[in-house]
């Protein structure tokens, strides 16, 4: 099977640029397409339609444009090295957003980090290299944390 379009996952971590690393060989191998994704902390407290004071949404708007700088930031580099690449962030839980996205892409692969979590936190909290692994549709390439 050709890989034509690869799904990034970046949560801006030291282990990012690993990811991305691994992403742009494959990518440079089979001339293909990078998608750069990271998914935004899904809001807590959005519970009715309230949405809350005006301090704290001005907080989570200005993270937003920090990350989407970020990552517009990361997807030029590699442009400008030649790579075709595009930037998506998006908000929501970070298994299903990264899984629907795949599908919505129609990626080929999916390149995502995992950070080493000790066994209590891998138990109750399980971990999102794990889910997208249980739950995608296509490979799923994981890099480990050093």
């Amino acid at each position: 099977m050709p890989v034509k379009n690869i799904l990034v996952t970046v949560d801006f971590s030291d282990l990012s640029d690993d990811v991305v690393a691994k992403a742009t060989s494959i990518a440079a191998a089979f001339s293909a397409k990078l998608q750069l994704l990271h998914v935004a902390d899904p809001d807590p407290d959005f519970v009715g339609y309230d949405a809350g004071p005006q301090t704290t949404r001005d907080a989570v708007a200005n993270s937003f444009r920090d990350q989407h700088r970020q990552l517009q930031g990361m997807a030029e580099k590699l442009r400008d090295s030649g790579l075709d690449c595009d930037a998506i962030l998006v908000q929501g839980p970070y298994v299903e957003k990264i899984v629907s996205e795949s599908k919505t892409l129609e990626a080929d692969l999916i390149v995502i980090g995992a950070h080493s979590k000790g066994l209590v936190s891998r138990v109750l909290l399980g971990s999102v290299s794990e889910g997208v692994l249980r739950q995608s549709h296509i490979p799923v390439m994981v890099v480990p944390a050093r």
